[in-house]
């Protein structure tokens, strides 16, 4: 070493299986993103982690403490990569001598400059001057994710975690290697989020970045359908939790039960344990300790655990009755069909619903049946014993009126009548328009028509039917839609169809003429069976087998008067063959039919045999579906489409079933009420070795600095789903939990349990569409503020309370720090960017109610997402 020469210092390193000095040293290129030419250069050891580069780097750009920065190397292909976690190794890294690291400081306004393009503003209204208060800033919807914005501004009003964020503590805290967590780009992309929001710099701000990651590792929330808000809420805080988690490599705790220890001790263990497992900044807010308590049925076995959980999801108190709309269709063919409103018990029967309408309609049950009618055929006929729980709110559920013969045998073998379904149809011609094969086409409402069981003609059937639907069929005049005598009528057995002007006389002449004529079936029998290939062809063109009503007809060709009606119907019996009619023709002249009869199924597609034909009269060995086929020009002619489909609305439409308000301490009290386990969740009892519907019991032990109440107003069961509109009364201040805590007062618990409401997320709408809003109180004013998406409007205390309440979040009281300053005046705005195009914003506190439109009114155009993070270097 020469004289004076200042010492070449050099670091011994550990590196994979081996120790040495490290002789030479990475040598990176420093710059700033903002000034990219600028290069400075700095020695590093390969044990050096990330953060020490960085510090390196802000000592000498001469940047201030207090402001944000991250890294980015850049590759040899000219692209950019984040350096993450601050903690890796320069060697984990992958530096190497010759790289260029860029430091990036994040703007006044909360944004990266390499997040979006410089010409791409959170708003096109927002100007470079634009200053406001912290916290007032609404979310563009991106497409149904109004779900997402209000669970997100709920959280952003929640103090102490705001402050978490925005004072960076969040970047210390980071956990890469969590297996369960998603490496901290769920923190990282809700702090970019919150220090948008609270910049003061944005009217609004577009989280479409923020979309992106939740989709990333959450498949459920991909894409733009609706989702619910408290789902997200539980996504999110769990995901924060593990990414934020103190606990970089959990341990196995296995969870030991009460065994009679004191509650105490047992508690003091599981929150111990938990603890060992679970250490962030979610925890500290939001976790809380409940005891469960489970008893056996048997062997009265008890088992007491501790358990902690991160919000309470209270029942509502529900009613007893429920209302169900329904149609009713009397036997009387003048009668519109009539809509009620009735008030059932929610737990009854069907025949409880015909109970209630006979109240009504003076009509007794057992002259009811009641069917779900969907796609203009009968989805399902229900018994009287089968339970209302199956029967959804919005079904189309038509309740027909019957002869009584027809509930005599529920099983149909004994009772005289047999109600049979009927079903309308319209003839298509086929698509290779072939004059013998159809389609068809159900159309109008499905009907419930009472007929004797046995022997019974098929014209007679016909009168039935005709007179059933009069009310809007007319019949065409006597000299109208007439067939000649001279007419070759052996294609038109579905037709012939007597004029109605003759007398009883005439009727009996034809019979004697026809009793005649019958000695002639032997000889033209050929002739018949030529006939009935013909009449049995497929009658549509999808090839399913139906067969035209001639080839199964038992009705005589001459009939005589039915019950002094002016018209007759009489399709030829299959035995009668075509010379005696030929006979008999110069006597009368034919009309054809309106419609034709088939049996169907139940689908009302295809043929299905179930009847027996004798020749002159029908006997149903089974349940039929009638169907009848119109042709298009008789459906145009007699069928009136608009009389049809009118009906009648009951007096009884405008009830509307009360539900009272309830206390938010009553769906409190249900919480912690002893409830029996469900059979498809029972527990699994150690001293019966099986599994029993034990009764289980929950108990408040200990509650979280923020308490998150979700309000169950979603109640899905195997067969029905359905929203309660319920109004929940809940304090906005003094919500007291002392007598609902039942761990011993201790000198470090808190004085009261007493909190403060600071946000409500709102669900308005129903079960298959609905918007979501908040309300939130600002940490800094103090002012309550309406969020609806990308608006933000004042409102006072007194509207905060609605029907629409679904997630409410308290904060204790002796934790809540008072406004520092008072409510600036223009403290609120509305606003709508090109890629948010609600509406109806809520612009003023008069504008908000219960009835807020869904979300499809506040849909939005959906904005490509970046699907990772880039940088845009020069």
């Amino acid at each position: 070493m020469e004289p004076e020469q200042p010492p070449l210092e050099r670091k011994v390193v550990d590196l994979p299986s081996t120790q040495k000095v490290e002789v030479y040293p990475v040598e990176l290129y420093l710059c700033q993103h903002s000034d990219m030419d600028n290069l400075l250069t700095a020695q590093f050891s390969r044990t050096d982690i990330i953060d020490t580069v960085l510090k390196e780097a802000r000592r000498l750009f001469e940047v201030p403490p207090e402001e944000e920065m991250r890294l980015w190397v850049k590759n040899s292909d000219g692209s950019c990569e984040r350096l993450r976690n601050v903690h890796m190794t320069v060697l984990d890294s992958c530096l190497s001598t010759g790289q260029t690291v860029i430091m990036e400081s994040r703007n006044k306004d909360g944004t990266w400059p390499s997040a979006q393009p410089h010409a791409m503003r959170n708003s096109l209204d927002e100007d470079d001057t634009y200053r406001g208060q912290p916290g007032i800033c609404g979310l563009t919807n991106l497409g149904n994710t109004c779900f997402m914005n209000s669970a997100l501004q709920c959280l952003s009003n929640v103090p102490p975690l705001t402050e978490y964020f925005l004072n960076n503590r969040y970047l210390k805290e980071l956990n890469f290697s969590n297996p369960l967590g998603m490496k901290g780009e769920i923190a990282e992309a809700y702090a970019d989020i919150i220090k948008q929001m609270w910049s003061g710099h944005h009217y609004s701000v577009v989280p479409r970045m923020f979309k992106t990651k939740v989709g990333h590792f959450a498949s459920q929330f991909l894409g733009y359908q609706q989702h619910d808000s408290q789902e997200l809420l539980s996504f999110l805080l769990d995901g924060l939790h593990e990414d934020l988690n103190r606990v970089k490599k959990k341990e196995y705790i296995e969870q030991r039960d009460a065994e009679g220890r004191p509650d105490e001790e047992v508690a003091e263990e599981a929150w111990r344990n938990h603890k060992r497992r679970n250490d962030s900044i979610i925890v500290d807010i939001f976790h809380g300790l409940f005891k469960s308590t489970l008893v056996c049925p048997r062997c009265r076995k008890v088992s007491v655990t501790f358990d902690p959980f991160c919000y309470l999801s209270v029942p509502l108190p529900d009613s007893n009755k429920r209302a169900m709309e329904i149609f009713f269709v009397s036997m009387d063919p003048r009668m519109k069909p009539e809509q009620h409103r009735l008030i059932v018990p929610k737990e009854g029967k069907v025949l409880d619903l015909c109970i209630a309408l006979s109240k009504h309609t003076g009509i007794s049950p057992e002259h009811m049946m009641v069917a779900d009618v969907f796609s203009h055929r009968f989805y399902k006929i229900y018994q009287m014993e089968e339970s209302l729980s199956c029967i959804l709110d919005r079904d189309d559920i038509f309740i027909y009126e019957i002869s009584v013969g027809a509930l005599e045998d529920e099983d149909g073998g004994g009772s005289e009548d047999i109600v049979l379904p009927i079903y309308l149809r319209e003839r298509t011609q086929s698509r290779d328009y072939s004059d013998s094969y159809y389609g068809v086409t159900l159309f109008g409402h499905p009907l419930l028509v009472s007929v004797p069981r046995e022997k019974i003609s098929w014209d007679s059937l016909y009168q039935m039917l005709l007179h059933r639907l009069s009310r809007y069929v007319s019949q065409p005049d006597s000299d109208e839609e007439e067939e000649s005598e001279d007419d070759d009528l052996s294609d038109k057995r579905t037709n012939g169809f007597s004029e109605g002007e003759e007398d009883e006389s005439s009727h009996r002449a034809k019979s004697t003429c026809q009793d005649q004529e019958a000695g002639s079936e032997v000889e033209d029998n050929q002739s018949e069976e030529s006939e009935h290939e013909v009449m049995s062809e497929p009658s549509n063109g999808e090839g399913v087998g139906e067969t035209k009503i001639a080839s199964c007809s038992g009705a005589s060709a001459c009939q005589q008067r039915t019950d002094g009606g002016s018209q007759r119907s009489n399709p030829p019996s299959p035995t009668i063959d075509s010379q005696p009619k030929r006979k008999c023709r110069v006597r009368r002249q034919r009309r054809k039919p309106l419609f034709t009869l088939q049996t169907v199924n139940s689908n009302g597609t295809s043929d299905r045999s179930a009847y027996q034909d004798d020749g002159n009269s029908v006997t149903f060995n089974s349940q039929p579906y009638i169907a009848l086929d119109w042709d298009p020009e008789m459906k145009k002619l007699y069928y009136d489409d608009m009389e049809a489909e009118r009906y009648v609305r009951n007096d009884s439409m405008s009830y509307m079933l009360k539900k009272n308000p309830v206390k938010l301490e009553k769906c409190i009290d249900l919480f912690t009420t002893v409830e029996t386990l469900e059979e498809e969740n029972p527990w699994y009892c150690p001293t019966c070795k099986k599994h029993q519907r034990a009764t289980k019991k929950l108990d408040l032990w200990s509650l979280p600095e923020v308490l998150i109440i979700h309000l169950k107003r979603f109640s899905y069961t195997k067969f029905s789903r359905e929203k309660l509109d319920t109004l929940v009364e809940f304090p906005i201040r003094d919500l007291d939990f002392s007598k609902y805590i039942i761990k011993p007062r201790t000198e470090t618990d808190p004085t009261q349990y007493k909190y403060d409401l600071i946000a409500v997320s709102n669900h308005y709408g129903g079960l298959r569409d609905g918007h979501y809003t908040t309300f939130a109180r600002n940490k800094d004013t103090g002012q309550w503020c309406y969020f609806d998406d990308s608006s933000v409007s004042a409102v006072s205390e007194r509207q905060i309370e609605s029907k629409a309440a679904y997630v409410l979040f308290y904060q204790r009281q002796d934790k809540i720090c008072q406004p520092m300053q008072p409510p600036p005046q223009p403290c609120c705005h509305s606003t709508v960017t090109s890629a948010d195009q609600d509406t109806d914003d809520v612009t003023s506190c008069s504008s908000i109610s219960d009835d807020m439109t869904s979300c499809n009114s506040h849909d939005c155009k959906i904005n490509t997402c970046q699907s990772s993070e880039s940088m845009d270097v020069d």
